[in-house]
């Protein structure tokens, strides 16, 4: 029987090569090239120290019971998909009982929500997720309790309460200076700290919110609870470790050294307890304010980070974030160089990413090839992968995820009603696992890239000595066994630029991107990665 012949075209990132080959060869050639692929994308677990974290809202990512509210279950469901995406650690936003939808005013610190489920069910998740060796991280909400918490109850019944020293209380007459003064943070709007519980006399300090009173950490006695509660969630329940809310504010702002000094002693505490536990807090202010809390908190947000990539790719100023990233990461080697450096690109505080980025298709999915070349531990806020929206108040960013057309989400949360993330704005996971071009596809592709490149997990950030357009983000990444060239075009014009010799392997690139002769040519929002 004669052989047919066809004529194929190959399309390589820079190349075409058109040949006619005999189609069995033709056949061994893709298995052969298929094989090559699948063997180079071995995806490795780098965290904590630069591992990706996904970040989740309990109430509103799967509901498994119809009753409108997210729960342990819908997750433990979903731990797949999670597995899928490429995270190595779930962010469990508070998860403990709360009489507000957020839940950062705790009543009980050894408890979880009912409205979550059970704790036989949150072990299970635990272990459920310890199984697919994914990591599990919660909120631990320490600066304050919630007004209904027990102690709070205590406290303010009378002056003489054995509770009256776990919180900060001041008479009237001695804080009338402060009563009205209006005071606001970084990260808080709060206007007023010192709050009236309805006697008119002795007035109680809350930092962010009257519903919120903050803990008095001068008591020994409120220290030793802390330890406690630590020491049931490690032991007793298993899980690996806490994000710290608000660390900045444990003691006064006035007394930033006891804050570090108390983060330190928390440190050693857990460490005797669990001596891999994970600590990252959340201390939000610039890189001098931040850095000191290191010794105590070995991996801390980078909220410059969010903020310049924002800003980047807004101004298309790709020199803007590279600039700012490595000056934070020598100033933190300065400090310790064991830092973890928490990256995220958005979270539970800030406006959905797309939002910030005026719903830009391009700039998104840059954003997060930005993110996963860049050296850091990423974290990912749950509905990031599907483009989901949302605009302050807060609710309206804690939105219901997609998993399917309305009429088919049988996992969907309802506890909200959603403004933003909504069918006709968003296209449920469900549609865009179809899509090749989707959200959900490229965040999958460039996660494992990541995890698969070792340069790109843990190796070393280092500048290249071609000087570019303002547009052009350029970096080496090298680790011990690996040596990456990473370009960001964040222009809305496409250019020519030179090639910094020795890099000719093509590891990574968007649509558009040409290479000829030593030169590349970049489209608008591209980017390439070149080894050697």
């Amino acid at each position: 029987m004669r052989k047919s012949l066809v004529e194929v075209t190959f399309s390589f990132p820079y190349t075409t090569m058109k040949k006619q080959v005999v189609f069995s060869l033709l056949t061994l050639l893709l298995v052969q090239i298929s094989s090559v692929q699948i063997q180079a994308q071995q995806a490795k677990n780098y965290w904590p120290k630069a591992g990706v974290t996904y970040e989740i809202f309990v109430q509103s990512f799967s509901d498994s019971n119809g009753d409108g509210i997210g729960d342990f279950n819908g997750v433990t469901e979903k731990l797949d998909y999670i597995k899928e995406l490429g995270a190595n650690a779930i962010w469990f936003m508070p998860i403990m009982p709360s009489p507000t939808y957020h839940k950062y005013d705790v009543t009980d610190y050894k408890a979880v929500h009912p409205d979550y489920g059970t704790m036989a069910d949150f072990k299970r998740l635990l272990d459920e997720a310890h199984a697919r060796d994914i990591k599990v991280v919660i909120d631990m909400i320490i600066n304050h309790t919630g007004t209904d918490h027990p102690w709070f109850q205590a406290s303010k019944s009378s002056r003489e309460n054995a509770f009256r020293d776990y919180y900060v209380w001041a008479q009237k007459d001695t804080i009338a200076s402060y009563l009205n003064k209006k005071t606001v943070t970084l990260d808080s709007d709060n206007i007023r700290q010192w709050h009236d519980p309805g006697q008119g006399q002795d007035y109680y300090y809350g930092f962010f919110w009257g519903g919120m009173p903050d803990l008095n950490f001068d008591s020994p006695e409120v220290r030793k609870e802390i330890v406690s509660i630590g020491r049931f969630w490690l032991e007793e329940v298993g899980v690996d470790g806490f994000r710290l809310d608000a660390a900045k504010h444990i003691f006064p702002d006035d007394r930033p050294l006891d804050n570090h000094a108390f983060w330190k002693e928390f440190r050693r505490e857990m460490e005797a307890i669990k001596p891999d536990v994970y600590l990252v807090g959340e201390v939000y202010d610039r890189k001098e304010i931040v850095a000191p809390y290191l010794p105590g908190l070995p991996a801390l947000f980078n909220f410059d980070f969010h903020y310049t990539l924002i800003e980047a790719l807004n101004t298309e100023n790709g020199q803007l974030l590279y600039k700012k990233q490595k000056d934070v990461l020598d100033f933190y080697q300065g400090i310790t160089p064991d830092f973890i450096d928490a990256t995220f690109s958005s979270n539970h505080d800030q406006p959905r990413l797309l939002n910030d980025l005026k719903q830009d298709p391009a700039k998104y999915k840059q954003a997060l090839a930005i993110l996963m070349t860049l050296p850091g531990a990423p974290y990912l806020y749950y509905g990031e992968e599907i483009g989901m929206l949302g605009l302050k108040p807060d609710e309206q960013i804690r939105e219901p995820f997609l998993w399917d057309a309305k009429e088919k989400d049988t996992r969907r949360a309802t506890w909200i009603a959603p403004k933003y993330s909504t069918d006709a704005a968003v296209s449920p996971l469900a549609l865009q696992r179809m899509d090749p071009n989707s959200y959900f596809n490229h965040y999958k592709k460039v996660i494992g890239l990541r995890q698969s490149n070792s340069a790109l997990a843990i190796g070393s950030l280092e500048s290249v000595s071609q000087t570019y357009p303002n547009s052009v983000m350029a970096y080496v990444r090298r680790s011990a066994d690996q040596e990456l060239l990473v370009v960001h075009h964040l222009g809305k014009n496409g250019i020519e630029i030179s090639i910094p010799a020795g890099f000719s392997k093509p590891i990574y690139t968007t649509d558009g991107v040409k290479m000829s002769n030593g030169m590349l040519y970049l489209p608008a929002n591209s980017s390439l990665i070149l080894g050697k």
